[in-house]
């Protein structure tokens, strides 16, 4: 059942990644809870002319602000997630905010659950910092893809002191 809801998930996700009429590959990842947590859901990464599209679905998170960060490593096999390493940084710049020119190609800002526990967030990213290819030093594909379970702060190095996993995800092609 876990495994149809999530299959379901990716095609609402890719769906509404159609409006945005893709110049390019899609990528998604399907989150999963860590241990003891319940998020889940789905992100899609659509490339279109210059931009990439990111479209993020999500479930099961406490109510607030989580931050949202691509990670360097593709592995969600330890129970807390660890195993994604730390903030993909293929520019190794500071980490910060989205809205900042100085930050980590992974710095996806926060993304808020309402009382429900349901998240939305739509974003679009420079090509020139990450990208979809299936090469290249700054393409997230293959990339962890975590929700904390605190909001980033933007300041504090690297992390952006977001906490714990909540859910992880691996980026793959479509």
């Amino acid at each position: 059942m876990k495994k149809l809801s999530i299959a379901l998930l990716s095609v609402v996700a890719i769906s509404a990644c159609a409006s945005f009429t893709s110049s390019g590959p899609i990528a998604v990842a399907n989150m999963e809870p860590t241990q003891g947590n319940k998020a889940q859901g789905t992100v899609s990464f659509v490339k279109k002319d210059d931009q990439l599209l990111v479209d993020a679905r999500l479930t099961g998170l406490p109510p607030g602000a989580h931050g949202f960060h691509i990670h360097e490593t593709g592995d969600c096999s330890a129970p807390d997630a660890a195993s994604a390493g730390g903030h993909f940084n293929p520019t190794g710049k500071p980490h910060g905010s989205p809205m900042q020119a100085e930050r980590h190609g992974g710095d996806l800002g926060n993304i808020t659950a309402d009382a429900n526990g349901k998240a939305e967030l739509q974003m679009t990213i420079s090509l020139s910092e990450i990208n979809v290819s299936k090469m290249g030093a700054s393409s997230i594909v293959g990339k962890g893809l975590i929700v904390h379970a605190d909001p980033d702060d933007y300041r504090t190095q690297p992390t952006g002191n977001a906490g714990k996993r909540l859910a992880c995800g691996v980026i793959k092609l479509t």
